[in-house]
């Protein structure tokens, strides 16, 4: 049947995620592609257009994954906790695999030279979702009261932290460390007992 796609769809956007959480997009081949997926290129580019489109539907299914991930985290009524969970939630999605798989928004957003405006414009629209999931999550279960910032501010100081994790990650490959540091902000933003 013309048009029909004779491939597992799911299949083939999760070895597709793989590559370029290894590879990044600038350094990802449609041959690299068909190699990891078993689909020919004039399937790929049938079914999807190009790289660029593959990348795009690839990176919706981790963004899902990654955003049900931190609501799960901040679904807690104690704030130390909720965000001990976002960081083992963020660490684990850039720390598994063998090597790391890094932090694929990441390492996308610091190829800007390279990346096509589209790809541009969603992971910018990721991370306004993703600071707005974890304001969200701050202001559910009383968390808000319980820290040392606005949820709003703490949101953004979250993301724009977990982005500078995602560089040491790739930099330094401690996980030790990662969580060391996680662990000081942990101690920032959230109120001792006791104290206002």
């Amino acid at each position: 049947m013309v048009g029909t796609r004779q491939f597992d769809e799911t299949a083939v956007m999760q070895r597709a995620l793989n590559v370029f959480r290894q590879k990044g997009l600038a350094a990802t081949s449609m041959i690299d592609l068909a190699q990891a997926t078993g689909v020919h290129r004039g399937s790929l580019y049938n079914a999807y257009g190009g790289k660029e489109a593959i990348f795009l539907s690839a990176f919706e299914t981790y963004a899902d994954d990654y955003m049900r991930g931190i609501r799960t985290a901040l679904d807690q009524t104690d704030a130390r906790a909720a965000l001990a969970a976002f960081v083992e939630t963020v660490l684990t999605s850039m720390t598994a695999g063998s090597p790391a798989r890094g932090c694929l928004s990441t390492r996308t957003a610091t190829e800007v030279d390279e990346t096509p405006p589209a790809v541009q414009d969603r992971i910018r629209r990721w991370l306004d979702e993703l600071q707005e999931t974890i304001e969200i999550g701050l202001r559910r279960r009383c968390l808000a009261d319980q820290l040392t910032l606005p949820p709003e501010e703490a949101a953004r100081l979250l993301v724009t932290f977990t982005r500078g994790l995602a560089v040491m990650e790739r930099v330094y490959h401690d996980e030790a460390q990662l969580r060391d540091i996680s662990a000081s902000l942990i101690r920032v933003l959230v109120r001792q007992a006791g104290k206002d």
